[in-house]
């Protein structure tokens, strides 16, 4: 744990060692903002609560992600110094969980500043903060599992543009596999179990389900068991690439 909390203080702080981690956090306010008061309709709706502004996190997070998650392998596979990095006195998963962990801190502290919804929506209302309360922890989690899906992508190749993409399309794949087109597609020729199945591994299903003021167990689970699927992957894939 000492190895990976030196890797994860290294890698955070390399993201504030350019402007480009600011830039990143005002990108994702400003998105944040427009998608919440001009398509979720916030003051139109007259609703004291926050469901126009997490509505749009699955279809935020698939930009924002990717951007983040791209370069955190490609970009030391395309250097060169991978090798050198894994030469350090740090087991390989003490690397993998320092640097998902420091990305998603980065997407924790973008998720905190975006604070003042939850003080305008006290201001104009009086909102179930609980069901704000888990809906930010819902968000953050569903962010977790994009991030570890970006992160074992990010190992499979140098470029860092190849890393976005096949995030972006993987992660898409992800939210979207429990919609109507989704299971209608399948309903014509897939046995009931494999719809079930395809179903289960929605983001937005189980990230809609949080946003109802109750973290469930098995949606939590979820989102976790994601995450270590991914980073397992992630550290089999750097192990076996770390050469190339």
């Amino acid at each position: 744990m000492h190895n990976t909390w030196v890797i994860f203080r290294r890698e955070l702080a390399s993201y504030f060692a350019t402007p480009l981690a600011y830039v990143f956090i005002v990108i994702f306010l400003v998105l944040a903002g427009s998608l919440t008061f001009f398509l979720g309709n916030f003051f139109d709706r007259g609703q004291d609560d926050l469901v126009s502004f997490f509505s749009f996190h699955p279809w935020l997070y698939l930009v924002f992600i990717p951007a983040l998650s791209m370069r955190l392998w490609a970009e030391e596979r395309k250097s060169g110094t991978i090798e050198l990095f894994l030469t350090l006195p740090v087991s390989l998963s003490a690397a993998v969980l320092g640097k998902f962990f420091a990305a998603w801190a980065f997407a924790g502290i973008a998720l905190i500043l975006t604070f003042p919804f939850w003080i305008t929506a006290n201001i104009l209302g009086s909102p179930d903060n609980g069901v704000i309360f888990a809906s930010y922890i819902g968000s953050f989690l569903m962010a977790g599992g994009y991030l570890a899906i970006g992160s074992a992508l990010s190992a499979l190749t140098k470029n860092q543009v190849i890393a976005f993409v096949l995030t972006a399309a993987v992660c898409f794949l992800f939210t979207v596999s429990g919609s109507t087109v989704v299971l209608g597609f399948l309903q014509n020729w897939a046995p009931a179990g494999m719809q079930d199945a395809v179903a289960s591994f929605s983001f937005y299903s189980h990230f809609n389900a949080i946003l109802r003021g109750v973290i469930d167990l098995r949606d939590a689970v979820f989102f976790v068991s994601v995450m270590a699927l991914f980073l397992y992957a992630n550290a089999v894939i750097v192990d076996l690439t770390k050469a190339d």
